[in-house]
């Protein structure tokens, strides 16, 4: 990452990369990301082992999280090289992992996303430490990123606000849809919306306090983005490690605590 990218990132909330992944890796990504849908469209219902956990809504894959701890080409670049030279002028060396997830939007499918902060799923509070300058959310585009294929629309600045109040109309953010009326009843004004546009390999970073959401995919082909979300090691007393003193780090034989409380009490399969 270039000192440039870093001071926007720090300025703007977001940065993109571009062309991180050449399209012969992406392809490869594209094959095992294929392989977890088929995976998950057979259990037909949202299925839980750990923290793998696949999300089902209407017969659609939505999300799939933790695929990476039996998919070994997710596993692989959620720890590239790429990825750790990009993360260490913002979070150094020694890093933990916290978000490991597919997702999917069907042409024409589902695929609303409510204007959120990814701070409010950082709970317990404790156990995230300087959220704002510790973490960061990446996203790898699989496919393009357009506002016909549903893209993120984020707000550049929001991050320097700190935690924002945005209302939801259903009972998650997945279960919203994207309205621009909550950004304006928490004071925000929705002119200045941006589409985070992205090519196959592109990388885009975010802050846990910058506000998005993405709206449904009308285009003619999926939308896949596959979302790692990195923290500053002595900060965080969750997660997995992805890399120490720079060097990628497996995953270990046993999940570790990250955000399903029960990990330890209910670690079998189920359906949820």
């Amino acid at each position: 990452m270039s000192t440039e990218l870093a001071e926007k990132y720090h300025r703007d909330g977001y940065a993109i990369v571009r062309g991180v992944f050449p399209p012969g890796a992406i392809a490869e990504l594209s094959a095992a990301v294929d392989e977890v849908h088929a995976e998950a469209l057979a259990l037909g219902r949202s299925f839980r082992y750990g923290n793998l956990n696949y999300r089902l809504d209407g017969g659609e894959v939505r999300m799939a999280q933790w695929a990476s701890y039996h998919n070994v080409v997710l596993d692989r670049f959620r720890i590239a090289a790429r990825i750790g030279a990009t993360l260490r002028p913002l979070i150094g060396e020694d890093v933990k992992q916290i978000i490991n997830q597919l997702h999917w939007k069907k042409p024409r499918g589902k695929g609303d996303f409510a204007f959120h902060q990814d701070s409010r799923f950082r709970r317990p509070d404790s156990a995230y430490r300087n959220l704002g300058t510790s973490y960061i959310q990446t996203g790898l585009a699989i496919d393009p990123h357009t506002r016909e294929s549903g893209a993120m629309r984020i707000l550049p600045g929001s991050h320097r606000a700190g935690p924002i109040e945005l209302t939801t109309s259903g009972a998650s953010v997945m279960d919203s849809v994207v309205e621009t009326e909550a950004l304006e009843k928490a004071g925000l004004d929705p002119t200045h919306l941006v589409d985070l546009k992205l090519e196959p390999g592109d990388l885009a970073l975010w802050s846990p306090y910058l506000v998005h959401g993405s709206g449904r995919n009308s285009s003619d082909h999926y939308r896949r983005f596959y979302i790692n979300g990195y923290v500053r090691a002595e900060d965080c007393d969750r997660g997995e490690w992805a890399f120490r003193r720079g060097q990628p780090q497996p995953l270990g034989p046993r999940p570790t605590l990250v955000h399903f409380e029960e990990l330890y009490e209910r670690p079998g399969p189920h359906f949820t």
